[in-house]
């Protein structure tokens, strides 16, 4: 699947180089009625693993809360205010960068080099 989508390249790691670890977040996404609708699988960084000044600059990954959004739309109705509602590109899905960076194999996609 990564050789499809292009998501990362397989390469030696070079020396003076760091890789970073990641994880996988596994979960099981349910129907209403308790059934299993699908599993869902992301793969992130283990970012407390980074150090400033030599591993990033900046992180920032905004992830909002469905109860968060409720509480907003009930105070903007009880207090009778005007909502706007804009899209943003998210960063982790459409940023690009400028530097290189070296990430572990993920745990079931290892492949000897």
């Amino acid at each position: 699947m990564e050789e499809e989508n292009q998501v990362w390249d397989l390469v030696n790691l070079p020396s003076g180089q760091r890789s970073i670890r990641n994880k996988w977040v596994l979960k099981i996404k349910h129907k209403a009625d308790g059934s299993i609708e699908r599993y869902k699988a992301r793969l992130v960084v283990k970012d407390y693993t980074q150090e400033e000044v030599i591993d990033y600059e900046d992180t920032f990954s905004p992830v909002v809360r469905i109860i968060s959004v409720r509480l907003i739309l009930a105070i903007v109705t009880h207090m009778d205010l005007e909502l706007y509602q804009m899209d943003i590109r998210t960063v982790f899905f459409n940023g690009e960068l400028n530097e290189e960076i070296y990430m572990d194999q993920p745990l079931g996609f290892e492949t000897k080099r």
